[in-house]
């Protein structure tokens, strides 16, 4: 039972890994990365009058 609790406790620190280094080298770089560009772009405000 000992061997079964460590090989839990390894899987699941590994899929907490693999989330955390998914979520820094990709989901958190495209998010500001969106962010920053909408930011940047310039805002158009008469295209709603004219529609």
């Amino acid at each position: 039972m000992s061997v079964f609790g460590l090989v839990l406790f390894l899987f699941i620190g590994g899929m907490a890994f693999w989330l955390l280094v998914f979520l820094m080298g990709f989901a958190v770089p495209y998010w500001v990365t969106l962010g920053a560009l909408e930011k940047l772009r310039p805002k158009r405000i008469l295209e709603d009058e004219e529609e």
